[in-house]
């Protein structure tokens, strides 16, 4: 079984690394199929989303791909909001908030994938409007803290969205998820729920194709590419919260 999950762990982290997003979306409800238990799947799961972005974050900051005057803005702003955002989680219907949420991706994924104008294809914004960042900060610390989700899945399409290179994206959103990866493991570790065996075979398997993952993005695909990829990504989240919703 170990082995079987640490595969799917490297394929995995590699292919979402592309996209500067944690596998755990797609990898925890496989290896529940496979008959580990929930408890342990969920923190093996956020173990190798940190394992495996920190690792692609990792070659960002080694071939200086990572503009840190764009990405701390909304690091900042998201580690701020998100205990807000739990806090308001006491008060605030979850289920219409995710209804919101989900159209939202659904949206944001729609025009990544389809809406390709060839007149912007070479054309993405180098500014670092404030602004711009530290609302994508709030809304994202808000929404993570109020839905336990992690903050990747707007971070990237708001960007996106707004005119940014989604390879400087993908650089950004890898550099955010980690930390909300991170707090999330560190809460099963605590109550126990974690299989350390499998937790290390996943974790540098993970690793290694976090690295290669966003090592070859960067050398051998272009940014409209690079886009299209982050809507599928984009949808697939979108995909596991309506499942999600409808348990």
């Amino acid at each position: 079984m170990n082995i079987t999950v640490s595969v799917l762990s490297f394929i995995l982290s590699f292919v979402f690394a592309l996209g500067g997003v944690g596998s755990a979306v797609v990898l925890v409800p496989i290896m529940f199929s496979l008959g580990i238990p929930i408890n342990e799947a969920k923190p093996t799961g956020l173990f190798i989303n940190t394992t495996s972005l920190l690792a692609a974050s990792f070659s960002n900051i080694k071939h200086k791909r990572v503009d840190f005057k764009l990405g701390m803005p909304i690091i900042i702003s998201s580690m701020l909001l998100a205990p807000v955002g739990a806090y308001l989680s006491l008060f605030i219907n979850k289920t219409i908030v995710m209804i919101i949420f989900i159209v939202f991706l659904l949206f944001s994924s729609g025009v990544m994938i389809f809406f390709n104008p060839k007149k912007y294809e070479d054309k993405f914004r180098d500014d670092r409007p404030l602004g711009i960042l530290v609302f994508t900060g709030i809304i994202a610390g808000l929404l993570s803290g109020l839905l336990g989700i992690g903050a990747g899945g707007l971070i990237s399409p708001l960007l996106v969205v707004s005119g940014f290179n989604p390879k400087k994206v993908v650089t950004i959103t890898a550099l955010v998820v980690p930390f909300s990866s991170l707090t999330g493991f560190l809460a099963y570790l605590k109550m126990g729920h974690v299989n350390i065996q499998l937790l290390i075979f996943a974790g540098l398997a993970a690793y290694l194709g976090g690295y290669l993952g966003t090592h070859f993005m960067h050398l051998k695909m272009k940014p409209m590419t690079v886009k299209r990829f982050l809507g599928i990504i984009v949808f697939l989240i979108a995909v596991d919260l309506i499942i999600k919703l409808f348990k």
